[in-house]
């Protein structure tokens, strides 16, 4: 029987710091670091044509920053789940950032164990944040939204099971070995109900989820 290797890309313009997470993910069991980009136009290229399971991506890049970055990932179809890991702790960025479609917003002054913990955490599908990031987050999230809500009229049934796997924290892999798919098929369904809700990434569709439960 195979295991599931999960792919991880590093983004990040000092090959220093890439080359030391590329060691810790090393350490990391079922893991594979499949690329590494040091600009966002490199990472942009590289998402679309491989669509890892997890992009790690910097903040604080020349030419294409990573907010940029993030946002052609998102509109070029890539679901990979996308953290953020930077040195800025700014209410503006984490924001942003999550607006954008990140899945996650860490820093790089975390001790290794434990960008370990939350690098293994964000591959189980689960939202990763730093503890000055949960509280940007906490207090937005209170605070009474003035879009309109987005309708789950229009999606299917098999994207309502999908969209209620996502908000249990599953992956793709996971959500494709429990309704029996392929990781492709599930990738495709995602990418079409976060469209048709306008939604840019799967914490987006989570908090909703949550929030419209009894709807659904």
């Amino acid at each position: 029987m195979t295991r599931d290797i999960a792919s991880i890309m590093l983004v990040d313009d000092h090959p220093l710091l890439r080359k030391g997470l590329h060691q810790l993910i090393n350490m990391i069991p079922d893991t594979e670091v499949v690329a590494e980009a040091g600009s966002g136009e490199e990472a942009l290229r590289l998402g679309v044509d491989l669509d890892p399971d997890l992009i790690l991506l910097d903040l604080n890049m020349q030419h294409m920053n990573g907010l940029e970055t993030l946002s052609n990932l998102r509109k070029a179809g890539v679901t990979s789940r996308i953290v953020m890991l930077t040195v800025s702790d700014a209410e503006e960025d984490v924001l942003e950032a999550i607006t954008r479609g990140a899945d996650g917003y860490l820093l790089k002054d975390m001790e290794p164990e434990e960008l370990r913990v939350q690098i293994e955490s964000a591959l189980a599908g689960k939202m990763v944040m730093s503890e000055a990031a949960t509280k940007v987050l906490a207090t937005a999230i209170r605070k009474p939204q003035a879009s309109a809500s987005p309708s789950a009229s229009g999606l299917t049934g098999r994207e309502r099971e999908i969209l209620e796997l996502i908000a249990k924290g599953m992956s793709n892999k996971l959500i494709a070995r429990e309704l029996g798919l392929s990781d492709g098929t599930v990738k495709v369904h995602v990418k079409h109900l976060l469209k048709k809700l306008g939604l840019r990434s799967r914490v987006e569709a989570a908090v909703w989820v949550a929030n419209k439960k009894p709807e659904l």
